[in-house]
Formats: C-alpha cells, structure tokens, sequence
C-alpha cells in the first residue's frame, strides 16, 4: 500500500484570513450609544449601512440621540437594545461597566457582544491603565456573561473623527479579540463595513489587557502632538 492509499486525507487549504462574511443584515447594538465613543460609532456603522440601535439607560435620551444622528439610527433603553440586536457593542463608562452587563446577563444571552471599554485613571501625570481583577474589561465582561459570545475591539478609536461628518474615511485599524475564529471574523467585518477602517485579528480575550491599556499611550501622543492618533498594523 503507498502512501497515497492509506486512507489519511490531507490537510484542508488554510482559511484566507481576509475571507470574511457579510454582516449587512446585522442589527447592531450600542450600549452607552449616548456617550462620545458610543454615539461615534453608531454614525459611522448606520452610515456604512448598518442597522443601529442605540441603547442608554434613559429610552428618551436614547431616542433623542438617536434622531440627531438621522440615518435610520434607534433609540431605546439599554434592556430592549440588547434584545432587539444581533450583535451589542459595550461602551459605556468604565465605572459603570460590571453593573451594565450584570443588570443585562438575560437581554445579552446568546448574543455576539464587543466590548471596547477601556479602565484608565487619571491624575497630574496623565492617563494610566487599570488593571481589573478578571483581568481585563473584555475578560470582565465575560466572566458576567456566560450565556454571550465576547469578544474585544474598537479601542483605539478617536471620538472626535468618529463623529466628524466631515472626515469620509478613518485611517486606523481595529484589533479583534475573542476565543472563536467565527465570532471575530463577524467583527473584523464589521469593522471593515467603515471607509478606511480595517479588523485584524489581534489574539485570545486573555491579550485583552494590553490593548485597552494602550489608549493610555495614544491620549498621551495625541496631548504632545494635537492629534487624533489611532493604528495600523503593517506587513498583513
């Protein structure tokens, strides 16, 4: 018998990395959708064409954000947000963030959620990172959700550009973190659905700490040089 014939099947190609699927018809979420980073992000997804929810812990302040924003955009408390949404991004403040999801364990159950929160301090010095118990805000945010699927991205994006209508593109790059190739692939999309913007894969949850302490360092260049700094990852 020859190799050939013994019955062992060979390796299948390996996946194209930037093969990823069509998030078009997602509706997506956004708690703390009312703050800066939040209401950022759901002007650029609903302008790319997405769906958009935004929740707050007040339905009315969600609704009149949400009409300012045009764009087909949705306001509603934080409860029905997650229900009515297939993929829930978490930016609200840090000091908020474990009461959040814990009043909201049912709503987010079986759902993709991305949490982007990033724990700093500040003091005369600058921003500085902290470090939660879990580990990280990412690793928090699963260690309260058993029933979700977490992942970890859109840190490193400036709230400014976000919400500038003038600017078309955002020149950055997301880094995606999560424990299932399918769940980050669904981000990285969703990232790539924003002009200029691109989702690369950057890791398990467990990396999740260096990535949200690294804001700290771009507020930092972005105080010394008045800009609005984010990412790019070369060579991929």
């Amino acid at each position: 018998m020859t190799t050939n014939d013994s019955g062992s099947a060979s390796k299948p190609p390996a996946k194209d990395p930037w093969d990823l699927p069509d998030v078009s018809g997602l509706t997506v979420g956004v708690l703390g959708g009312t703050g800066p980073q939040g209401r950022g992000l759901a002007y650029r997804l609903a302008r790319a064409g997405q769906k958009v929810i935004i929740g707050s812990r007040a339905a009315e302040r969600a609704r009149t954000a949400a009409d300012e924003l045009g764009l087909g955009v949705e306001g509603a408390d934080n409860a029905e947000c997650a229900r009515r949404s297939d993929v829930v991004i978490v930016a609200v403040p840090w000091d908020g963030h474990a009461e959040t999801l814990e009043s909201l364990r049912e709503e987010l159950a079986g759902k993709l959620v991305i949490d982007c929160v990033n724990p700093l301090g500040f003091d005369k010095k600058g921003a500085y990172a902290l470090k939660p118990e879990e580990g990280s805000a990412a690793e928090q945010a699963a260690a309260l959700l058993p029933g979700s699927r977490v992942t970890a991205a859109f840190h490193h994006l400036s709230a400014v550009l976000l919400q500038d209508e003038t600017i078309e593109e955002i020149d950055t790059d997301v880094l995606v973190l999560g424990e299932a190739r399918a769940d980050t692939d669904v981000v990285q999309a969703l990232a790539g659905r924003i002009p200029g913007m691109r989702g690369v894969f950057a890791g398990r949850l467990r990396g999740a700490h260096q990535v949200e302490s690294l804001v700290a360092n771009l507020i930092a260049v972005n105080r010394r040089y008045k800009a609005h700094a984010g990412l790019r990852a070369t060579d991929v």
